[in-house]
């Protein structure tokens, strides 16, 4: 039911320390950066395991199958101990098994070491999505956006230093042992100052429900853009490598300048969107990703795919928070269900893309396959209308 805009604010809602906030702004940087650090070592371990691009394709299924695997259990788990506790853990594991995959001595014991790995990687993100969620209920004003560009800090950072790292010669196994200990100690750290319960309201019906016809854009538009963050995520160091025949430290330049582009499109999207609205917002940011990426691969140098990059990484950065927005405020749907069935259409585009790229490089090229990429960027650009206000927003509990 709607709740009227001039009731007063109960102090519960505005007394959280910030200290609290800064702790789930290091939990998302944290996360970022083991993702980061992972994707940086993909080419070698390519490399020493001498993987086909559809073999790796096959690996990298794995971390989707341990997140899908993981997600509802993780779910479970907050629900009957908190958000605090769940994502304390989470962390620390999801560090500590970041060598996992580079020990890896041959395919079937990687793709095993790839389906823990997603399994604790899922389990962190609902973690951490979840205390956000109680961190800006009780601010009662929006920080989600920031969180989640923290999260693009920590892979830009992620990806600066694994680029140093490797551009030193430093073999997988200790670079990722060492990113694993130092991440470790800022999760630790972090972890005093959460907030105990996730103290976030729950819907006391469906678990689960199909997506009405009008959420159905919506949910096309969530799924080309995790698509894209996917597939920039595993390949870009691949392509940088591989195709444009760069060393291992100008390949991990790819991601690095596509997070800090991310990075700076979720902490300006909130006045972007407030100046230019919504729908011109998205059609202009998926026709940017579609160019950008465009030009990087057809133009085989370098720095014109270090710009391309960027523009990807800028484009997409606001797709998702204004979908999940438009998402929200679907008449005849209350917005918690509405959020969540879009938000599953889209990270299957997330879990599945990469893999998807790989089996469509073995059979085309690798540059042909990111072309896909181009088209659902471009397709993000056609749906725009899609996010156009229904409703006015309101403050919703279930």
């Amino acid at each position: 039911m709607s709740i009227n805009r001039g009731l007063p604010r109960q102090p519960s809602q505005t007394a959280v320390p910030r200290k609290a906030r800064l702790a789930v702004a290091a939990m998302f940087f944290v996360s970022g950066a083991v993702l980061s650090n992972w994707v940086t070592c993909i080419p070698e371990i390519q490399q020493k395991l001498g993987l086909s691009h559809g073999a790796l394709g096959v690996a990298l299924l794995g971390m989707p199958v341990g997140l899908l695997l993981a997600t509802p259990i993780t779910g479970w788990l907050i629900a009957r101990m908190g958000s605090g506790p769940i994502t304390k853990i989470a962390a620390l594991a999801y560090c500590l098994a970041l060598p996992l995959p580079a020990l890896a001595p041959k395919l079937l014991l990687l793709v095993i070491a790839l389906v823990v790995f997603g399994a604790i990687s899922g389990a962190m993100s609902v973690a951490i999505n979840a205390q956000g969620l109680a961190v800006e209920q009780r601010y009662v004003r929006p920080l989600m956006s920031s969180f989640h560009g923290m999260f693009s800090v920590g892979g830009l950072v992620g990806a600066v230093a694994g680029g140093a790292v490797a551009s030193l010669g430093v073999a997988p196994v200790p670079h990722l042992l060492g990113a694993a200990l130092l991440l470790a100690m800022v999760a630790i750290l972090a972890s005093h100052r959460l907030l105990l319960s996730s103290a976030v309201t729950v819907s006391q019906g469906q678990v689960f429900a199909l997506p009405k016809r009008s959420l159905v854009g919506l949910g096309i538009v969530a799924f080309c853009s995790l698509l894209g963050e996917g597939a920039m995520a595993d390949w870009s160091a691949v392509y940088f490598r591989q195709v444009l025949e760069t060393g291992p430290g100008l390949a991990a330049g790819g991601y690095a300048v596509f997070s800090l582009a991310m990075a700076c499109g979720r902490f300006t999207g909130d006045w972007n969107t407030q100046h230019f609205g919504s729908v011109r917002m998205v059609r202009f940011s998926g026709t940017l990703a579609a160019i950008g990426l465009m030009l990087s691969l057809i133009v085989s140098q370098p720095m014109v795919a270090i710009i391309g990059f960027a523009c990807v990484g800028f484009g997409l950065s606001s797709i998702v928070p204004l979908v999940f927005s438009a998402a929200g405020r679907t008449p005849g749907i209350a917005p918690s269900v509405a959020l969540a069935a879009v938000a599953t259409t889209g990270y299957f585009g997330f879990l599945f893309g990469p893999p998807l790229i790989g089996f469509a490089a073995e059979l085309l090229t690798l540059r042909g396959a990111l072309g896909l990429v181009v088209v659902s960027s471009a397709t993000i650009a056609v749906l725009a209308q899609t996010v156009a206000r229904s409703r006015e927003p309101e403050l919703y509990v279930d």
